[in-house]
């Protein structure tokens, strides 16, 4: 087989995997498909952009094509040269004008919806909520109108549709970026200064959230959720994470049996249970109702377990082996992973979000 045919061969098939492989993903985890004002901007410059660029790829390989063809020698032709038109004055000015005019197009959109979506002079109008970004995982303050804490969970971000909701950036280590692609652009969290950006759902959904810059090997695994509900669900999921008590669950004889445990081996020195305790670790209020745990795994029993007796496993430099974390045997796990599974402080739940 010639050379030319086997390069054209592989560049089919590469090109045909590049198509299939593009059409895979979820539909709430792609700045293709917004469902949120800020996603909307930014797909309306994905779309001026590529428009743009693409206008240019087309007029270049027209003129490739064109002299090309035209000028391309033929048999018994001697060689034609085109017309030189060095040192044309019209000619150096479209060819300059052109470039400019385009940069125009594309920057003037782009600079006039950085400056609206950072205009946060109605933020004490909305809802406001601090994100604390930490090696590997999300920390979420809900404040009143006040300015104080109001609610305190972590992983799962509640948010109500058709409203703003205005987010505090700050981290607890090194540079992490907060990003949902369905809902908005992204931005970074840095440890010398915070930064405000809002966010608004268009309609119900779980929107998957993910860390966009490189933070330490698990950075891949450090995913979140953005869970928004109507306005009625948002104030009934609110007031029940403000009244929820722990002490007045009602859990079975091996769920008391690993809360026992879990108040022995000090769980709570890291994660808190309500709005008062240390966020070194997640908070585990209505952990019972998480999309996922770890971020990224299943919340099922079995997957709980593997986490609790290595964590260190799934996510390489996690810091729970850190300070003193006891080693815990499967069935300690086993009763643990039963009381955290009974963790639910509302009945407004992820199952209950039409997507």
């Amino acid at each position: 087989m010639k050379s030319w045919m086997r390069k054209l061969r592989a560049l089919l098939v590469l090109g045909s995997f590049a198509i299939l492989l593009a059409g895979c993903g979820k539909e709430n985890l792609t700045a293709l498909i917004p469902k949120g004002y800020g996603a909307e901007r930014s797909y309306d410059l994905i779309i001026l952009t590529t428009t743009v660029m693409s206008f240019v790829f087309l007029v270049v390989i027209v003129l490739l094509f064109t002299v090309i063809i035209r000028f391309r020698k033929r048999k018994g032709e001697e060689v034609r040269t085109p017309k030189q038109v060095e040192g044309s004055v019209l000619l150096e000015i479209i060819w300059t004008s052109i470039p400019i005019i385009l940069v125009i197009i594309m920057a003037v959109p782009t600079v006039m919806a950085e400056f609206e979506l950072a205009d946060d002079s109605d933020a004490p109008e909305h809802l406001n909520i601090d994100v604390t970004a930490n090696q590997y995982w999300w920390h979420f303050e809900y404040k009143d109108e006040e300015g104080e804490i109001d609610v305190v969970t972590s992983q799962d971000l509640y948010i109500p549709v058709g409203e703003k909701v205005y987010l505090d950036l700050y981290t607890n280590d090194v540079v992490h970026s907060f990003w949902v692609p369905s809902l908005a652009g992204k931005l970074d969290v840095n440890p010398d200064n915070v930064n405000r950006f809002h966010i608004e759902a268009y309609e119900e959904g779980i929107y998957y959230g993910k860390c966009a810059e490189l933070c330490g090997p698990s950075h891949s695994l450090m995913d979140f959720k953005v869970i928004a509900v109507s306005p009625e669900k948002f104030e009934q999921w609110k007031d029940d994470m403000q009244n929820f008590d722990e002490e007045d669950l009602e859990l079975d004889a091996v769920a008391q049996e690993g809360k026992d445990l879990y108040e022995q081996n000090s769980c709570m020195n890291c994660h808190a249970i309500g709005d008062d305790g240390p966020d070194i670790g997640p908070n585990l209020t209505d952990f019972g109702n998480r999309v996922n745990f770890a971020g990224v795994l299943e919340p099922t029993k079995d997957e709980l377990v593997r986490w609790i007796i290595d964590p260190d496993e799934i996510k390489e430099d996690n810091r729970m082996k850190t300070g003193g974390y006891p080693e815990f045997n499967e069935d300690e796990a086993e009763k643990i992973a039963e009381f955290l599974m009974q963790l639910k402080a509302t009945s407004v739940t992820p199952d209950d979000v039409d997507n």
